[in-house]
């Protein structure tokens, strides 16, 4: 109370931008957090079918911060930590396997060289994650541009009229319209799995069998007891730890292998082959192209035995394995189908497909899938071609880059001979393939003009003496091949050998002397010698040689499984250190 008369009210008020902008922050503050709620509210009740593990499997984003494998009524489920604020639930489906021990013997495989398994989850659960940001953006927008749309002078009027009796009718549907989408009377059945309590697999197994560290958090459902189960599962820690321990040693020797060092101006990519679902030599493989200062990976095809999609496992642990290399492949006879070339489309591979693309260090490369990969024969999207004249069509390819660019670099397919036409008409400096799973070449091909090739084969990655290697160890020797460009050329080749045994073989570097460098080595070693680690070409003349139509070389040698259409020499032993 004042004796005074009243004065005029004072109100304050913000400067016209001022308050537009506090209006416009509040509103984008408002749709991210109605865009967060429901972007969480999307990832953690979506789902995605993958191809994991040889499984097909389902992968759903939880809370726990564990990854957990549901197995299915045989095998216990296992635990272990995601070492992420966010854990998955992996429920494992339909398999290929024809028995529960080969089934346990192939997890314990690949658990031992996870990384392919880990980035397919990884990848899947990220891309989860973005749809889920996307649609929760679109959902919070919704209540945002309403709030805008509607206007200040309808909102009063539709809040003065909550009270009436249109008003509760309105906020009665609304109610009941979320409360049938919820539906929270409705009990969830127990499941037997809940009951089941998780331990350590170390008190699962017993203090009889000894543990890897690696597996010191994994833990399993406490109530599978049957003696059966646990031989299974004390196989596969058997199994898990040769694998992991022969390929983990390998590795890590072959960062110590004595291997030409490149220079300055040259480029390495490391040349594999006929891995045939052996994930184990993906991490060696990189460890030796790491060493030599490889930053490309040529891989030469048969990453599987049939190209079934529940070998997906073996193409996500080879790009996995090589994942900053640029990387470039073909499909092999044995990847049978469109799967393998499509799925490495999707995870980075360049995959060749009679183009000409540039390769390792600015040179040029050109490749095709094998013909018999589908069982048809194709050229791009042509069907009923033969292997022959797929070679011939490739041929073609390399001879009309040739005529204005000069030869292609390299030929990468997965059976050399594809490559023979293309040498014989001089058009190609060098072809790299597998196939045959044992070591050919390098050998000269003399082009009707004195141009000089190079067909090479490579012996199996993954050790493979059948078509499926998938093991604790190579089945037979393993061969990467490391392959020097200098000037946008191949200039050397240098094979690297790991023995049954896990001893380790390092090929000399062979130069890939062609008629404009024969001088030079002439004059290092004498006219008509032959340098050490050296191809030295005759002088070319009369017709043209290009090489043998089933194969490089002459005289028996060494058949792999894939040999049977092609014959060679037997490897020179003394190309390798150590024998």
């Amino acid at each position: 109370m004042t004796d005074g008369p009243a004065g005029p009210r004072r109100v304050l008020r913000l400067p016209r931008r001022t308050g537009a902008g506090l209006h416009v922050l509040a509103l984008a503050g408002a749709w991210l957090g109605l865009s967060v709620l429901a972007g969480l509210t999307l990832f953690l009740g979506s789902s995605r079918e993958v191809t994991l593990a040889s499984h097909d499997a389902v992968l759903q984003p939880t809370l726990s911060r564990q990854v957990v494998v549901r197995t299915g009524p045989v095998l216990p489920d296992l635990r272990i930590d995601s070492g992420a604020p966010l854990g998955v639930d992996v429920r494992l489906g339909k398999t290929d396997a024809s028995s529960t021990e080969e089934l346990v013997d192939r997890y314990a495989v690949i658990a031992s060289s996870p990384e392919g398994a880990r980035a397919r989850v990884r990848e899947a659960v990220v891309d989860m994650a973005w749809q889920a940001a996307l649609r929760g953006a679109a959902v919070g927008a919704v209540p945002v541009l309403f709030w805008v749309l509607v206007g200040p002078a309808r909102r009063r009027e539709l809040l003065r009229s909550v009270p009436s009796r249109r008003g509760a009718v309105a906020v009665a549907a609304v109610t009941a319209v979320g409360l049938a989408w919820w539906q929270p009377w409705t009990p969830a059945d127990e499941r037997v799995e809940d009951a089941r309590p998780w331990i350590p697999l170390a008190e699962f197994l017993g203090p009889q069998v000894p543990l890897p560290e690696e597996l010191d958090g994994v833990e399993v459902r406490g109530d599978v007891t049957t003696s059966q189960t646990r031989r299974l599962i004390e196989s596969a820690v058997d199994t898990y730890e040769k694998s992991r321990g022969f390929y983990a040693q390998a590795a890590e020797d072959a960062l110590e292998l004595d291997l030409r060092e490149p220079a300055e101006d040259e480029t390495v990519a490391i040349l594999v082959s006929d891995r045939h679902d052996n994930i184990g030599m993906d991490p060696v493989a990189r460890a030796v192209g790491d060493r030599a200062g490889a930053t490309v990976v040529l891989n030469a095809g048969d990453d599987t035995s049939t190209g079934a999609t529940w070998e997906a496992f073996s193409l996500d642990s080879v790009s996995a394995a090589f994942d900053g290399y640029d990387r470039f492949g073909v499909a092999g006879n044995h990847d049978s189908g469109d799967f393998v070339a499509d799925y490495l489309v999707d995870h980075g591979w360049t995959m060749l497909d009679g183009e000409v693309v540039e390769g390792p260090g600015g040179s040029t490369l050109l490749g095709v899938a094998d013909p018999r990969s589908s069982g048809l024969g194709s050229w791009r999207d042509e069907t009923g071609l033969s292997f022959e004249e797929v070679g011939s069509r490739l041929a073609d390819v390399a001879c009309d880059t040739a005529a204005e660019d000069g030869p292609i670099g390299t030929l990468l397919v997965h059976d050399v001979n594809l490559a023979s036409e293309a040498l014989a008409r001089g058009c190609a400096d060098l072809a790299v393939g597998g196939h045959l799973h044992v070591e050919v070449g390098p050998d000269p091909v003399v082009g009707p003009e004195g141009q000089v090739g190079y067909r090479y084969t490579n012996g199996t990655t993954g050790g493979a003496a059948y078509a499926i290697a998938l093991g604790s160890k190579p089945r037979r020797e393993a061969q990467m091949t490391l392959v020097t460009y200098r000037e946008g050329r191949p200039v050397g080749l240098q094979g690297v050998f790991l023995q049954t045994n896990g001893r380790w073989e390092v090929g000399e570097y062979t130069v890939l002397v062609r008629p404009d460098t024969v001088t030079g080595a002439e004059e290092d070693g004498g006219p008509g010698e032959e340098q050490q680690g050296s191809v030295l070409v005759p002088s070319p003349s009369g017709t043209p040689d290009p090489g043998p139509a089933s194969g490089p070389g002459t005289g028996p040698r060494e058949q792999g499984p894939d040999a049977d259409d092609a014959t060679g020499r037997p490897r020179e032993q003394d190309r390798r250190d150590g024998r």
